[in-house]
């Protein structure tokens, strides 16, 4: 019955927030487009150098009333509520975190060859020449180090994220802790990021092959699958997590 009434939500959820939906597919898009317009953006004269400065924040303060616009009408009339200037605010606490978490993550990316290295050196000669080869090593590296980046570390803060943007400063901790640990929110996590990271990231696997007009319709047809993809991911499990919010905070009552 928990099931079915999750699913319900879930639904429900996609369905109250189509305009916020809508207007996300679009507006990152535009944010995609404009930030590449970005680093093309000269700086010869103040005017230009001032717009360097002021455009990532505008796309940054876009991002963040999207993403708050989006879990709160999802979540519906969740109290407390705080103003959404607060709500969207808060998120930059947790995209602070993923920044710092990530930039560790970049650094054992860094290491890998080296860890693996350093671990086939250690073991004796036979697990050396079959079990921890050094190419076996290193690609269990990388995997942790893909499982950390793309299904722990989001599984962790996206549902303290989502409650944010609702309560900001008047989170319920153990509320969201017990989202947290919900297999079904670690699942989703896991399934989205098989889906929307790991699939697209092999369409651009192999060489170029055909003609250069068939290359461009291949490359662009690839970008717009992936996109599609990562938006569908995202949407379904910020939907999710709005859900199992709700669902925990119903047997709180």
């Amino acid at each position: 019955m928990a099931s079915r009434e999750l699913m319900r939500d879930l639904a429900r959820n996609l369905r109250v927030a189509r305009g916020w939906i809508l207007a996300q597919f679009i507006g990152f898009l535009l944010i995609i487009f404009a930030g590449i317009g970005w680093t093309r953006l000269p700086d010869k004269y103040w005017w230009q150098f001032a717009l360097s400065v002021l455009l990532p924040l505008l796309l940054l303060a876009a991002a963040l009333m999207l993403k708050a616009g989006i879990v709160r009408r999802m979540m519906g009339e969740s109290e407390p509520r705080v103003p959404f200037l607060w709500g969207a605010l808060s998120l930059l606490v947790w995209i602070a975190i993923v920044w710092l978490l990530w930039a560790l993550l970049d650094r054992w990316d860094d290491k890998i060859y080296l860890w693996a290295g350093y671990l086939n050196s250690k073991a004796s000669a036979w697990w050396r020449a079959r079990i921890f080869t050094y190419q076996h090593l290193s690609l269990w590296l990388s995997r942790i180090e893909w499982c950390l980046r793309w299904i722990v570390i989001p599984a962790l803060l996206i549902p303290f994220g989502a409650a944010s943007a609702v309560r900001a400063w008047r989170l319920r901790w153990l509320s969201t802790l017990h989202v947290v640990h919900n297999w079904r929110w670690f699942f989703a996590v896991a399934f989205f990021a098989l889906v929307g990271v790991a699939l697209p990231s092999h369409f651009f696997n192999g060489l170029p092959h055909g003609t250069f007009s068939a290359q461009i319709w291949a490359v662009a047809l690839k970008l717009i699958g992936a996109y599609l993809l990562m938006f569908l991911g995202w949407t379904l499990l910020l939907a999710w997590v709005c859900a199992l919010l709700k669902q925990q905070e119903a047997t709180r009552l």
